[in-house]
């Protein structure tokens, strides 16, 4: 499956701000499947403002009178709640392991993710309509979530999940190991070739320099930087040979 086969449900809705927000949140992740149960009736014009240009997201949302309607063509149906008791589910996920678990799945239709009204979540009736409830992990103090900032939580994990993290330019890749050992012993060179090493140490020092390295998490840019500093301080030297030390 992929973030196609992906419903948002949204039941009993009431705040249209909160709606457009959420549309926004599912077309930054790449969902575009909203189905909306006994919304409370909303005022296009912030539910629009906040929804930022994902109209369309809204203008193809589809509405159904019960949930049991909008989840009948589903082939698994994950509910989202804080709540525990009686007559709730009594196993749970968090986003990002529900969102891994629903990668390993193959969907011959859609898998839905249903949120509940802003002030009271899911009901009884619609939870146990779910076939698995999920959770988000927060502070005991205010455990109470926004709509939106829940479906913000589990789309940017599906959209993980699911292979959509694009290169970003500039992103920080750290040094691999290889890269790292190549530095350490192009500036141990250069300080060799000043004379540094006139007593036994250099070994201890590539390993210190090469962790100190590592743990730094430098990308290939600062590393090249490094280099060249050390190959400066190296024709500043002006010992014979130091000009070749690094190529």
């Amino acid at each position: 499956m992929d973030l196609s086969d992906m419903v948002i449900i949204l039941c009993r809705a009431s705040e249209p701000g909160n709606v457009g927000a959420v549309c926004r949140v599912m077309k930054n992740m790449g969902l575009s499947q909203l189905r909306m149960v006994a919304p409370e009736p909303l005022d296009e014009a912030p539910l629009l403002a906040r929804a930022v240009h994902a109209e369309d997201v809204w203008r193809s949302a589809r509405f159904f009178d019960t949930l049991a309607a909008a989840a009948a063509d589903c082939s698994l149906v994950a509910g989202t709640t804080r709540r525990r008791g009686k007559k709730r589910k009594n196993a749970t996920m968090d986003p990002r392991a529900l969102a891994t678990w629903l990668k390993t799945r193959t969907a011959a239709a859609p898998i839905a993710l249903v949120f509940g009204n802003e002030r009271t979540g899911l009901d009884d009736d619609e939870l146990n309509l779910c076939n698995i409830a999920s959770h988000i992990p927060v502070s005991d103090d205010f455990p109470s979530l926004n709509l939106s900032h829940a479906v913000q939580v589990y789309a940017y994990e599906l959209f993980l999940a699911f292979g959509g993290m694009a290169d970003v330019k500039g992103e920080c890749v750290p040094l691999t190991h290889a890269a790292a050992d190549t530095l350490t012993a192009d500036i141990t060179g250069v300080l060799a070739g000043l004379g540094f090493y006139k007593h036994p140490g250099r070994e201890e020092q590539t390993r210190f320099l090469r962790d100190l390295i590592c743990r730094a998490a430098l990308t290939e840019k600062e590393g090249r930087y490094l280099k060249d500093i050390f190959a400066k301080a190296a024709r500043l030297g002006g010992k014979p040979g130091s000009r070749n030390v690094i190529n």
